[in-house]
């Protein structure tokens, strides 16, 4: 710990990175130091309000969430509840910082309500869309299959972090959207007690916060769970090479939580590091013939594999009725005034590989 001018006591940052704080959010989080934080990620109880059991269709009980942590008075005391531990959010996060709130129907229109009071800005609201949710049983209403997640930044001012290149990259090469079709957590992925319990009855799936940390943070930045469960967030987090800090309260979640998180290798790889978000480097088509990685008479293909032009010795690529520039020919077959011809054309080796990628590759073989 140690102390500010006005004689408040924080934490030191440094030393609480990747671990997982055990006791009340609000209490620890008024414990961060001001703007410590790069990105959090809130699973906070959704107040279900559920009443009675829930019975399948062939009279068997199905487990819900009749945990202790999500029961609330009423709305006001749940309202208060949200509202003490977003202001702390919102001191703890950096001027650039940003925060994804997750909820249902039951909860997140009053978290939306609160944060935008607060003056966080809101970039998204992502639909999470479960494939396999749990039905209605009683089929009195339709099948309850997303919940809804808010993206917010600090400020509207905030220069926030989105990877958009590799969120692209990774949606066969089109811009990513607000709908994400990811299946709830089951099978090896769900954690069990050793009577075959499922540990924490909301768990959510890995690819979710894969997605949220890929898409909206840098190697080495500090995340924060506020209700960390057991643990989804920090197991991804160290997956991708990120700092995570846990808070929560259930000690039986945290052993989960540890165990887990012991048991990641971290990636390393070209995805995680964010090397298509790297400015490419500026290699002329020239370059790359003289080097021999595009060669004279070279045949480029766009993304789908049909064959567009070949390739000159001056770096300019001829269709059999016109010599264009890469940028020229790809917007005449894409009908545009413009475009960039590094995004559009491909070679065939084995299979189709981006010329853009070849420029990375001249570089790493350190050509002038």
């Amino acid at each position: 710990m140690k102390k500010t001018n006005n004689s408040a006591v924080f934490f030191n940052i440094d030393k609480i990175k990747n671990t997982i704080i055990e006791g009340d959010t609000i209490e620890n989080l008024k414990k961060l130091p001001n703007e410590s934080i790069d990105l959090i990620f809130a699973d906070p109880p959704y107040f279900m309000q559920t009443e009675g059991e829930l019975h399948r269709t062939d009279g068997t009980k199905f487990a819900g969430v009749e945990d202790e942590w999500d029961k609330f008075g009423n709305y006001d005391e749940y309202d208060k509840f949200c509202l003490d531990w977003l202001k702390e959010c919102k001191r703890i996060l950096k001027k650039d910082g940003a925060i994804w709130v997750i909820g249902s129907f039951q909860n997140i229109y009053r978290l939306g309500y609160i944060m935008q009071n607060l003056d966080f800005w809101i970039l998204n609201d992502i639909i999470w869309s479960k494939p396999n949710a749990a039905p209605n049983f009683a089929g009195t209403r339709f099948q309850n299959s997303h919940e809804t997640l808010i993206w917010c930044t600090k400020s509207k001012k905030s220069k926030y972090t989105f990877n958009y290149k590799t969120m692209k990259y990774l949606n066969n090469n089109k811009q990513d959207k607000s709908i994400w079709d990811i299946g709830i957590c089951i099978g090896n992925e769900r954690l069990k007690d050793k009577n075959g319990k499922k540990i924490h009855s909301t768990q959510k799936p890995e690819k979710l916060l894969y997605k949220i940390i890929l898409s909206t943070s840098k190697p080495n930045d500090i995340i924060l769970d506020p209700f960390f469960g057991t643990g989804t967030t920090g197991a991804i987090a160290k997956l991708l090479g990120r700092n995570y800090i846990g808070i929560e309260r259930e000690h039986s979640y945290n052993e989960a939580a540890q165990k887990r998180i012991k048991s990641i290798v971290p990636l390393n790889d070209d995805i995680s590091n964010l090397k298509l978000e790297v400015k490419p480097p500026k290699v002329p088509m020239k370059k790359l013939i003289e080097a021999g990685i595009i060669k004279e008479n070279e045949i480029l293909y766009n993304k789908d594999g049909k064959k567009i032009c070949k390739v000159n010795i001056d770096g300019n690529v001829d269709d059999g009725t016109e010599i264009l520039s890469i940028h020229k020919m790809s917007a005449k077959y894409l009908n545009k005034t413009n475009y960039n011809g590094w995004d559009y054309f491909y070679i065939k080796k084995e299979e189709l590989i981006s010329i853009n990628k070849l420029r990375y590759d001249y570089m790493e073989e350190k050509h002038d």
